[in-house]
């Protein structure tokens, strides 16, 4: 929103008048840090409820109210602070059910090839020349900033150095699944499988009791380790109680390696071996038949959709409306900058929405509103953490975003759902809060020095542009 629209901090006076004809009008009130009010509120709760002249309270890090304004329920609350915000949209944060994020430092680098060629021919070099810790870092502060911007509160990652990507985005305010990348070969950050598996002992015990970070482990896919590796990696989540996160029927290649290898598809070989459970987190399941589909569904394992990735390396175009209707824990994903080419999941949605249309012949199918849930509640069951996250309920973590619809593109409005996945662009969210802490405000990034990560990002891409330029 436009700052002429919206006062940031209120005048006390406002705020002491709010509280006194709260008081005239409830016998009780009660104490809260902020109150946003005036907004239409898109709570994605169990009803669908939006409130067109809506509220949020929130103490602390939680919500303690959402309605309609002038009703008895907003009597009740005694705000320190007001936040003024007509005609924009509050809903709850968006959540990217799968990504590498320091690979925003390798997008552009190879685009218009196929998933194996692109692993091994470009990201493996890359990575293995020029990963480091340093990089991590840096791409990861990149991301976090991309992110942020553009209204992602929650993201669920894989990839190397997962320790100081989770002190980065501790540090930058943003909630996230973190795993740690585990490969049957010497990886970037571990030589060995027990080095791996010391890091990732060591990295949940660091991390288990944050608000904000559950640390987890990250089998790269089920043709990267054998079955006893996977075996090994089932019983370790299991005895440290954390989530597994994991590549699952990508492409083609990936059945044709584990029907000639382990005699099934990649479903029902994770099957066979125990590994499907609500622990497990897959991203991509493009391919999948209803019978894995079931399996999926009985073992309550989370699926993140990435239709944008899937796309770009051609790798086919996951089932959805069947995964829909049997009810997966499906929410949406990125994947990596370098396969997509950005972390911008308002392009997921519309793509997700669009591409599930054209494919089946059916512009009914993948509504609007079942978009923006997949983006939202639909990633918080992927991730098992919607008793937390996802809407804009009581009791769950004050985790929004604010978007300013006074854009040219956005207005008239008839329906909020399909303004908000087919109109809405990234920059058009104004305000990022994660867990009650305000991390963007007017386009502003409160906790992450932009123009510091953006330079410090270009001198690692000209590192990698100069030994790419070398190889060539």
């Amino acid at each position: 929103m436009t700052p002429e629209r919206r006062t940031i901090m209120r005048p006390l006076l406002l705020a002491l008048a709010i509280g006194l004809l709260a008081a005239a009008s409830h016998p009780t009130t009660e104490p809260v840090d902020l109150m946003i009010t005036g907004a239409t509120v898109v709570t994605m709760d169990s009803q669908w409820n939006v409130y067109e002249n809506g509220f949020v309270a929130i103490r602390g890090e939680r919500i303690v109210g959402v309605g309609e304004l002038g009703g008895f329920d907003d009597a009740r609350y005694r705000p320190a602070d007001v936040v003024e915000a007509s005609g924009n949209v509050i809903l709850p944060g968006l959540i990217n059910t799968h990504t590498h994020a320091p690979m925003v430092l390798l997008r552009g680098v190879a685009d218009d090839v196929e998933l194996e060629d692109w692993l091994k021919n470009y990201m493996y070099p890359v990575e293995s020349d020029h990963l480091t810790r340093g990089f991590a870092v840096t791409g990861a502060r990149l991301a976090l900033a991309e992110m942020i911007l553009g209204g992602t509160t929650t993201f669920a990652d894989m990839y190397y150095f997962e320790d100081m990507i989770a002190r980065e985005t501790s540090r930058a305010g943003v909630r996230a699944v973190l795993g740690e990348m585990m490969l049957d070969f010497p990886a970037p950050d571990n030589e060995t499988w027990e080095d791996a598996l010391v890091y990732v002992a060591q990295f949940v015990e660091k991390w288990k009791s944050s608000s904000l970070i559950v640390p987890a482990i990250a089998p790269y896919s089920p043709y990267s380790m054998s079955p006893e590796r996977l075996e090994e990696i089932s019983d370790l989540a299991e005895q440290l109680d954390i989530p597994v996160l994991m590549h699952i029927a990508e492409a083609p290649s990936e059945t044709g390696y584990t029907l000639e290898n382990f005699g099934a598809r990649p479903v029902t070989y994770l099957d066979s071996i125990g590994f499907l459970s609500p622990r497990l987190i897959g991203a991509h399941l493009v391919h999948v038949n209803a019978d894995e589909i079931e399996m999926l569904a009985e073992n309550q394992v989370g699926v993140g959709h990435c239709p944008q990735s899937n796309m770009k390396l051609a790798t086919g175009v996951a089932p959805v409306p069947e995964m829909l209707r049997a009810g997966l824990r499906l929410g949406l994903g990125t994947d990596g900058a370098a396969s997509n080419n950005d972390l911008d999941m308002w392009e997921e949605m519309d793509t997700a929405a669009k591409l599930h249309k054209v494919v089946t012949d059916d512009p009914a199918v993948v509504s609007a509103r079942q978009a923006l849930e997949m983006a939202t509640i639909g990633g918080a069951r992927a991730l098992h953490m919607e008793d937390e996250i996802g809407s804009l309920e009581v009791g769950k973590y004050a985790d929004l975003i604010v978007v300013n619809l006074s854009a040219p593109h956005l207005v008239p409005v008839y329906d909020i759902y399909s303004q908000l996945v087919y109109a809405v662009k990234a920059s058009d969210v104004v305000e990022t809060m994660v867990g009650g802490r305000v991390l963007m405000r007017n386009r502003r990034l409160l906790t992450l020095k932009q123009d510091q990560i953006i330079s410090e990002a270009l001198r690692y891409g000209r590192q990698v542009a100069e030994s790419l330029q070398a190889d060539d």
